[in-house]
């Protein structure tokens, strides 16, 4: 999951070696905190969070499929 998510990101973003992403590792969840660089911010959110929307849409379809819970955390 965590490539899948690097892989979204990477192609979003001008700065691609900026891309952090870690995992915190629940009993029924996972939580994945996603950090990229100030600029890119605003790519990795798009308008009106659709983009981030549509991440997280795909994580949580990956996630169901594996029969696991996943969440996307955009830090600043």
């Amino acid at each position: 999951m965590k490539e899948l998510i690097e892989f979204m990101v990477k192609a979003l973003v001008d700065d691609p070696s900026a891309v952090d992403i870690s995992e915190v590792a629940g009993d029924r969840f996972t939580i994945y905190q996603l950090r990229v660089a100030k600029e890119d911010i605003g790519k990795v959110i798009g308008k009106r969070g659709r983009t981030a929307g549509a991440i997280r849409t795909i994580i949580n379809a990956v996630s169901t499929k594996q029969g696991k819970r996943a969440e996307l955390e955009i830090i600043e």
